[in-house]
């Protein structure tokens, strides 16, 4: 693999468009599939059920994939290999099944999407080596493909229904394989067969480790109310499908602001003290979009805040994870953090909040949402209380 400090423009191009492509597939795909299986006469909590899968799958597919490129080394063959069976699979969305044939769908999809946040995640974080105004310029392009999907789908959806979900998927997919395949052929040493790959379990009994992962996973499960049920609230309050666009659009577009001005702004605090900040900011946005749904301002200023719930700890989470899992045990420290976030703590959010919303609505759900994130920012607390007791330069 180039060395960090050699990175050429094209590679990083290269990384920007597989960014822009695969998150513009999660940008159409995220905030629609619910309506779409609301479309095809699902209850919620079922439509939650299925969204679950997506999260379900990232509890064991990232850490095998990112197991097996830690070993191999070869993170853009993988990325490749799971793009093209990805877009494979997804042709079985054209054909009207059950709840049963519907998961089954998603589950085989989610697995191979689901591993390419991880490796594009540590092959980047190599190729930018701690640069992460240089990691914002980047990953910005991912926001502003979600960005475009999330709107013209939200006005194509509102004009001709949702039948035309499953086309959606087939082009953004095609894109992002096309991306990967476009990739330059970068690769690590593989491991010699004789030689053991670094132990992970010392790194996990590290404190500051449990407090960051338990953190990652309350914080993440909580923002799984926006994720996975902030289209169904705003339709269920009478919000168009274009205006639901919009709003997702909005967030978005802060994100972007966030990547693009990083730079000036990461370093004047440590990564652990970020992560404080976020978790409250989180529990802000939570309380804001449960009170305040009828009100457009409310919500648009509650999307506005995702700059920081989301962007800003996303950030601080990749360097954390890059910190605490250097090297070789890099593919399994970023295929952790999809795991115990977005995999344990994204099933737990989709059916902790769908089994809330069925019950006693969707208010309730987004206040036990502002619980979590405040639980997430105690975690956080404690993380940077050790760091700061280390004074780790690292992560300032």
């Amino acid at each position: 693999m180039t060395a960090p400090g050699g990175a050429s423009r094209g590679q990083l191009l290269a990384f920007a468009a597989l960014s822009a492509s695969y998150f513009a597939h999660i940008g159409f795909f995220n905030p629609y599939l619910p309506l779409w299986l609301k479309d095809q006469g699902l209850p919620i909590f079922t439509i939650s059920l299925l969204a679950a899968v997506q999260s379900f799958t990232r509890v064991f597919a990232p850490y095998a994939w990112g197991a097996l490129s830690d070993h191999t080394g070869e993170r853009v063959r993988l990325l490749r290999i799971s793009a093209a069976i990805a877009l494979a699979v997804s042709f079985g969305l054209w054909f009207q099944g059950n709840a049963w044939w519907i998961a089954l769908v998603l589950l085989l999809l989610f697995t191979h999407t689901s591993s390419m946040m991880g490796l594009t995640e540590a092959a980047m974080a190599h190729l930018v080596a701690g640069d992460w105004g240089r990691y914002g310029r980047i990953r910005l392009w991912g926001s502003a493909g979600f960005l475009v999907t999330v709107f013209i789908a939200g006005e194509w959806f509102e004009r001709f229904g949702m039948r035309h979900f499953p086309a959606w998927a087939g082009v953004t997919l095609a894109l992002v394989l096309l991306s990967a395949w476009r990739l330059p052929d970068m690769r690590e040493p593989p491991a010699a067969s004789h030689e053991a790959r670094p132990p992970i379990g010392p790194v996990l009994r590290q404190p500051a480790v449990r407090w960051f992962l338990a953190s990652l996973c309350l914080h993440v499960m909580a923002h799984f109310g926006v994720y996975g049920f902030l289209s169904l609230y705003l339709d269920s309050l009478g919000y168009s499908k274009a205006m639901i666009g919009l709003l997702w659009a909005m967030s978005v577009v802060g994100e972007i602001a966030w990547f693009f001005c990083q730079g000036r702004f990461i370093s004047r605090m440590p990564m652990a003290r970020w992560l404080v900040v976020c978790g409250f900011v989180g529990a802000l946005r939570m309380a804001i979009t449960g009170a305040g749904g009828q009100w457009l301002w409310a919500i648009a200023l509650a999307q506005a805040l995702h700059a920081l719930s989301f962007a800003a700890h996303h950030t601080s989470c990749i360097a954390m994870v890059t910190h605490f899992f250097p090297g070789r045990l890099r593919g399994r420290g970023q295929a952790l953090f999809t795991v115990v976030g977005y995999g344990i703590g994204g099933v737990a959010g989709v059916l902790l909040g769908g089994a809330i919303a069925s019950r006693f609505g969707f208010d309730a759900m987004f206040g036990a949402a502002t619980l979590l994130c405040v639980l997430a920012t105690g975690c956080a607390w404690q993380l940077e209380r050790i760091e700061r007791r280390s004074a780790s330069p690292a992560l300032a």
